[in-house]
């Protein structure tokens, strides 16, 4: 009978779902929390809408990061997480898979439209959760991106990584990147907890998905 609610900050919409589930933990309103998001077709409305605004790819595949990235997949599928704190895990003795140090949200502000997301908001997100998470950037050796495969929205995202997370590394322990949509499509309100998944798999088989 703890909080419960639909977050609904488009594709970011799971991973804010996340972030309020970890507030609410923290601040003792919830002992157990559930959070994910969903996404399915139903109507051909946005399908259409989207694909005339020239937003998805034409040959229906998601090349993010790629000199040839012509627009994104969409993709269905529901994905939900169960969150605890740490300390009650432990103490319940449940099988933790992953802990989430910190996380921080915002918003672009002004940008020139809605493909085109603010790079200088993007690095102060970045170093928010940081702070959160009382991490130096060097401490992190992989970032799960958004990554839509965009030629206009994938650079501006890589630039805000370099900007943040490039300064002091180490040549020889580059920082990894990539993007679950390349895999299993864009799933939108669940695309942030979707790759947040596929990075808890990678961690238990010591292995980064190839896009």
């Amino acid at each position: 009978q703890g909080p419960c609610m639909a977050i609904d900050t488009a594709c970011s919409s799971s991973l804010v779902a996340l972030h309020t589930a970890c507030q609410s933990l923290r601040n003792g309103e919830s002992t157990l929390a559930v959070a994910g998001g969903v996404n399915v077709m139903m109507s051909p409305e946005a399908y259409v809408m989207i694909s005339k605004w020239g937003m998805l790819s034409p040959d229906g595949r998601c090349k993010t990061f790629d000199a040839s990235a012509n627009g994104f997949v969409r993709g269905e599928g529901c994905v939900l997480v169960v969150l605890e704190k740490l300390s009650d895990a432990l103490a319940a003795g449940r099988q933790v898979l992953a802990l989430v140090r910190g996380s921080a949200i915002n918003q672009d502000g002004r940008s020139s439209g809605l493909t085109v997301p603010n790079g200088l908001a993007q690095q102060a997100v970045l170093r928010q959760a940081l702070a959160a998470a009382r991490l130096a950037p060097t401490d992190v050796s992989y970032v799960e991106a958004h990554g839509t495969g965009t030629s206009l929205g994938d650079p501006i995202e890589v630039e805000a990584l370099a900007a943040v997370y490039g300064s002091g590394r180490d040549p020889l322990q580059p920082l990894e990147d990539g993007s679950v949509k390349s895999n299993v499509g864009h799933l939108e309100a669940a695309s942030g907890v979707t790759g947040l998944v596929k990075l808890v798999l990678a961690l238990q088989h010591g292995q980064l998905p190839a896009s």
